[in-house]
């Protein structure tokens, strides 16, 4: 169960989400896409396209080319001392290439479909075919979702305890804005809200579903709007793994030098610990994503050198202050400190 926290304006975690579901499509697994806001007709239409081994090489080598003429520019800033160090990665690097890759410029050919079996619910659609239902004290939207989950898993053969007579496949849930008022949820709009167990009894039963099916499920959730904080304390113990995602549109950060090549930070509150008394947790702890031209990519996040000719005072002691809200491995750099040097 990977739960991803919205950024303010839904508009990378939403990325994120079909970047999902388009690993699903390609890799040939079973789909379920539910929503509140937007008919998942609608989001699978907009999938990104796959490329190919070779449009990937010539992708990489266009951004490779950007990304020399952009380092050339600041070698020309940076002191001669500097320039023989070796760079930090942007990125990790790997032998084989894990995943796939897509660009985020075009669609879907709907060819990739039909191989693909997909599975849609609406809640406008659902309520609206039935009586209002309620059960278990939790929000008859949750209840009918779980039942639809339910259905599939084991009308598709999905069910761990049932072997598949077929050839295996996994199914892939996305669940698009949960917790919203769309749902007919109060926790995003009240903090003394009246069905506060409402959604930790809905995971609770998702993630018993997830446990004995072979299916893995994101879902993302407007975490900025609750106020109430034990809710999402809940939430984090019910999921295997969080992540939220910070954008810097309308924030300081958004001009703020230290982030000019990025366009948000990536937050990995928790990780999967399946089967093992502690998480393995990764040395890298501050990450950042920027959408480039036709790549959405997640990087490692570190401080630009120190300009003593073209940063003023201010811009210093604002990346002072910006170095310090990071965790320890930039943050480090900048204490007790005016300003940032190497």
């Amino acid at each position: 169960l990977v739960f991803t926290e919205e950024d303010k304006y839904g508009l990378y975690s939403n990325l994120l989400f079909k970047y999902f579901l388009a690993e699903g499509v390609v890799c040939g697994h079973d789909l379920f896409v539910a929503s509140a806001k937007e008919h998942p007709d609608h989001i699978l239409k907009e999938l990104p396209a796959p490329l190919l081994d070779d449009t990937y090489r010539n992708e990489l080598g266009e951004e490779a080319t950007a990304v020399k003429s952009e380092d050339f520019q600041d070698s020309m800033k940076i002191a001669w001392r500097y320039q023989n160090l070796p760079k930090m990665e942007a990125s990790p690097t790997t032998s084989t290439k894990f995943g796939h890759y897509y660009d985020v410029s075009k669609t879907m050919s709907p060819e990739l479909f039909q191989s693909v079996k997909w599975h849609s619910f609406y809640l406008h659609e659902e309520l609206s075919l039935q009586t209002k239902m309620k059960t278990c004290n939790m929000n008859s939207a949750y209840a009918r979702l779980l039942q639809s989950i339910q259905r599939i898993i084991y009308q598709e053969g999905f069910d761990g305890s049932d072997p598949q007579k077929k050839q295996k496949n996994i199914l892939r849930i996305g669940i698009q804005s949960l917790g919203s008022v769309l749902w007919g949820d109060d926790i995003c709009s009240s903090d003394t809200p009246e069905d506060i167990n409402s959604l930790t009894k809905f995971l609770y039963v998702l993630r018993g579903l997830l446990r004995k099916s072979l299916s893995a499920c994101i879902i993302t959730m407007p975490a900025h709007l609750i106020q109430n904080k034990a809710i999402m304390e809940r939430v984090t113990n019910l999921s295997d793994m969080v992540v939220g995602l910070e954008s810097f549109i309308g924030s300081e950060r958004e001009t703020n030098p230290l982030y000019k090549d990025y366009h948000g930070l990536v937050h990995v509150h928790q990780i999967p610990r399946l089967n093992s008394l502690i998480c393995d947790v990764s040395d890298t702890k501050d990450l950042a994503f920027r959408l480039k031209r036709k790549l959405f990519t997640i990087e490692r996040l570190h401080l630009p050198p120190d300009l003593s000719d073209t940063v003023s005072r201010a811009s210093k002691q604002d990346l002072a202050e910006s170095a310090k809200l990071l965790s320890s491995g930039c943050g480090a750099m900048a204490i007790g400190k005016k300003h940032l040097d190497f």
